[in-house]
């Protein structure tokens, strides 16, 4: 059958800056799909996933990995034979802990199936025919991608250069992920005094629209007396003529009748001197 995909996901990529090996430097512009693969022929794990058509990761699991979780959504390794490190953002918590638990499984099963080819290895083999059958059984199908010349360099390189490259490799990028951490820390720190701080203006903006309804409901109730207080002039002013029409048919004279209208309205009903010259032409 040879090598199929058995787990798959999708995470943001990153890799460590080969010149620093301290900074991330993100490999996809989104999310992907990477997936662990296995090759039966030759009891082979790698990760691998692909942007586009180009290979972003290529990692063959062996039993001297390690796969740390730095954070909450964040994970990584270091391939020794590709001299680099990656790692994996991931959505949630629940996809990088099922990450790491197939991670385990994988290379728990690559732990074993080395140890089995070994024992085979000697006691069937001579060391000359180990180093060829090592030759027959590199070559990758169709479905590989990248990686072929390491691959076939496994059986030499896997046991003198691994213990000596990881650990340094690893200790790196931990320390870098808690430097990153600690600048999310900060930045989320910045963000809730700013969102505080928009909340105390809300509040003051809101108290301010609360006291110009306040203000404006004064306005239109002072518009509303005042409306109400010249209609009613206007109306004693309609009955100060009837009433001073009403003394001159009577035969009153414009004394007496201001005289009566101002014991009977108050003073100043009178006060127009217009209203008096009107009802005094009618006459």
């Amino acid at each position: 059958m040879g090598e199929q995909p058995i787990f798959s996901t999708r995470a943001h990529v990153f890799q460590i800056d080969p010149n620093t090996k301290k900074n991330w430097v993100p490999t996809s512009k989104h999310a992907v799909t990477v997936s662990y693969f296995y090759d039966n022929t030759r009891n082979v794990y790698r990760i691998i996933s692909l942007d586009g058509s180009k290979a972003i990761i290529n990692s063959t699991i062996t039993s001297n990995m390690t796969f740390t979780k730095t954070s909450q959504k964040f994970g990584q390794w270091a391939d020794s034979r590709a001299n680099t490190v990656y790692g994996l953002g991931f959505s949630s918590e629940h996809h990088l802990s099922k990450f790491a638990e197939k991670f385990q499984e994988f290379k728990e099963a690559a732990r074993l199936a080395k140890e089995k080819k070994q024992e085979k290895m000697e006691l069937t083999s001579t060391p000359s025919q180990e180093s060829a059958g090592g030759d027959i059984q590199s070559p990758l199908t169709p479905e590989s991608i990248n990686g072929t010349d390491d691959e076939r360099a496994v059986p030499k390189v896997t046991q003198n250069s691994e213990p000596r490259a990881e650990p340094t490799q690893n200790a790196l990028p931990l320390t870098h992920s808690l430097t990153i951490s600690k600048h999310w820390e900060a930045e989320l720190a910045m963000l809730k005094g700013n969102n505080a701080k928009l909340t105390a203006a809300l509040l003051e903006s809101t108290a301010n629209v609360k006291q110009w309804k306040q203000q404006l409901a004064a306005y239109q109730e002072e518009a509303e007396r005042l409306h109400k207080r010249t209609m009613e002039m206007m109306l004693d002013k309609k009955q100060s003529r009837a009433i001073f029409l009403f003394g001159f048919k009577m035969g009153h004279k414009v004394a007496e009748t201001t005289h009566n209208v101002n014991n009977a309205f108050g003073p100043g009903t009178d006060n127009s001197a217009v209203v008096v010259q009107e009802v005094s032409q009618r006459r």
